[in-house]
């Protein structure tokens, strides 16, 4: 029995199309785009018959199993709702909610109606991240004393929601991995802001902030972790970067896109500690249908790829990954990684360190997602 996956949202979200068609426990069964022409343009290049222009004639098709919201970030919460609602599996791509108070009821509800949801972090199914995983997992960092991560991203440009977004609002990406690798739970963060973007972006989100960099300390763990983000006036070439500081290894990233990575390993000659790494592939992780779609080019059918995957370095290889996690979990009766309670934590570590920022970095709490 094949799960009926529909696809919500076809800018981001034609890029998953193909390898839901491919994927051994899935059918790509229905689209959703409001455009109708857009929709038609896309259901006719992939050979998709179930068409929707409205979300909630969509949800009312009893075949529809499973939804993947790409819609735009304002959109991601009410529709993720009424999914759940509506007794259908969710993922939603980055952010889980622009609010706690969203994400309280993203994860009462996920719990209330037993049906599974997974925020989409591109990251946690990188092959960087996926490399490191290995080599905490076989023991080779030792014991991780510190992680690190950043975003930065030149915004200028981009559509509708994005001009002056607060930088942590859009923090999944750095919050995800140094929160994912250990499973830890974030329990505070203390984050200050620094510089000043320029006023007719200011005042959108009333966000002066051109930097905006976090502590977040873990619970019932030694662990503390460091991530910063931007997205306006700062001279950076696009880096999503994720590092760990092990006893015995510690893992760099790259300074320049397509640079390698640095392994660092302890008690060597100090010109011997340092060595620049090749991050293997994942696809060998992948049903063989589907292990094609980690590297780069396979979307490529046209020129139209989107801002976020071009800019994004083709996200890591990570698409197939998350396809087959949230499927997996379904058809295995499991929650997916991340799961609403983590999704809600991810999401909510950026949203607090912003009004943290805002009050000269005091120390906030993030509520505790696993006592609703």
């Amino acid at each position: 029995m094949k799960l009926n996956i529909a696809i919500v949202g076809l800018g981001f979200g034609a890029e998953f199309i193909p390898i839901y068609q491919r994927h051994p426990a899935a059918n790509m069964y229905a689209i959703c785009q409001r455009n109708v022409q857009k929709l038609k343009e896309i259901g006719d290049a992939y050979g998709i018959e179930k068409r929707y222009s409205s979300f909630d004639e969509l949800l009312e098709d009893p075949a529809v199993d499973a939804v993947h919201i790409n819609s735009p970030i304002p959109n991601h919460a009410e529709q993720s709702l009424k999914a759940l609602r509506a007794g259908k599996h969710v993922a939603c791509t980055v952010p889980m909610a622009t609010t706690v108070d969203d994400c309280k009821e993203l994860v009462r509800v996920t719990n209330e109606t037993g049906k599974k949801y997974m925020m989409m972090e591109t990251v946690v199914y990188s092959r960087e991240f996926l490399f490191v995983k290995e080599l905490y997992e076989k023991g080779e960092l030792g014991k991780v004393q510190f992680l690190k991560a950043s975003h930065q991203q030149d915004m200028d440009g981009w559509p509708d929601y994005w001009p002056g977004l607060p930088p942590m609002h859009y923090a999944t990406h750095c919050v995800g991995p140094v929160a994912g690798l250990l499973k830890l739970e974030a329990e505070y963060v203390s984050c200050f802001g620094s510089g000043t973007i320029r006023e007719e972006l200011a005042k959108i989100h009333n966000s002066p902030f051109a930097v905006e960099s976090a502590h977040i300390k873990f619970k019932d763990s030694d662990l503390s972790a460091y991530v910063y983000r931007s997205l306006f006036d700062v001279a950076r070439q696009y880096r999503e970067s994720f590092e760990v500081y092990g006893s015995k290894k510690s893992f760099e990233w790259p300074l320049i896109e397509d640079e390698m990575p640095v392994i660092h390993t302890a008690k060597k000659p100090e010109p011997d500690i340092p060595e620049l790494v090749v991050v293997p592939d994942y696809a060998h992780y992948l049903p063989n249908e589907i292990a094609g779609f980690t590297t780069k080019g396979v979307y490529d059918a046209d020129d139209q790829q989107h801002l976020s995957f071009t800019q994004g370095g083709g996200h890591g290889g990570s698409h197939p990954h998350m396809v087959h996690e949230f499927v997996s979990a379904i058809v295995e009766g499991r929650d997916p990684f991340p799961n609403a309670v983590q999704s809600a934590n991810w999401t909510s570590v950026g949203i607090v360190a912003h009004e943290s920022a805002l009050k000269g970095g005091q120390l906030l709490p993030i509520p505790d997602f696993r006592a609703i």
